[in-house]
C-alpha cells in the first residue's frame, strides 16, 4: 500500500528507528511499511496517524492500493 511515512518521518527529522521507537515498533516494521514491503495493522496505522496528528487516510493511500 502505497504511503507518505517516509516523507512525513523525514519532515519531522525522525529517523526510522526513533519513529519506530514512539509507535512501538522495530526500525526494520517502518523499513518494511515505508518501502511497500509490509501493511500495517490497523491499530499501528492508527497509532502512526495520531503521532503525527493526521486520519490514517492522510498518511495511506487506500484509492491506489490493490484491496488484499
Amino acid at each position: 500500500m502505497k504511503n507518505k511515512l517516509k516523507e512525513l518521518r523525514e519532515h519531522y527529522n525522525l529517523t526510522q528507528a526513533q519513529l519506530g521507537e514512539a509507535v512501538g515498533v522495530s526500525r526494520q516494521a517502518i523499513n518494511a511499511i515505508e518501502t511497500n514491503k509490509f501493511d500495517p495493522s490497523i491499530w499501528l496505522a492508527y497509532d502512526l496517524g495520531k503521532f503525527f496528528q493526521l486520519s490514517i487516510e492522510e498518511i495511506f493511500d487506500f484509492e491506489g492500493s490493490k484491496r488484499k
